[in-house]
């Protein structure tokens, strides 16, 4: 019975693993390659330790995947955000199709010291 289960996780993170490649391929622009890359990559790596504790059946091993994952799922979207804000602040574009901006306009390009909509709006008042 736990070779199915095996089989089943290592080939759905392995799937994940895959589509998550591919999207690097087929993603228009690095923000949406980091999303994809982040959340499938994560998801596969996870699934493929989750079937080798199975397999190994051990408290060691066990402990160890567990670790892996945990570390896994608090540095993959910090690091990506991180990715994500340098390439931003450097002026790497958005896909030519993106309807939306969040950040443009609510951070002081030389600080990089980012405003909320509230301290955004009171400086337009001000200005007025």
């Amino acid at each position: 019975m736990n070779e199915y289960w095996i089989l089943g996780l290592s080939s759905l993170g392995a799937l994940f693993i895959l589509l998550a490649s591919v999207g690097v391929l087929r993603m228009p622009d690095l923000y949406l390659r980091i999303s994809v890359t982040t959340k499938a990559a994560t998801l596969g790596i996870g699934l493929v330790l989750i079937a080798a504790a199975i397999y190994f059946n051990e408290v060691g091993i066990t402990s160890r995947v567990l670790a892996i994952i945990l570390f896994m799922l608090l540095t993959a979207p910090v690091g990506a955000h991180m990715i994500g804000r340098a390439s931003y602040f450097t002026g790497v574009k958005l896909w030519k199709h993106s309807k939306l901006d969040d950040l443009k306009g609510k951070y002081h390009p030389k600080s990089h010291e980012l405003a909320s909509d509230l301290e955004t709006a009171e400086k337009e008042n001000e200005t007025k």
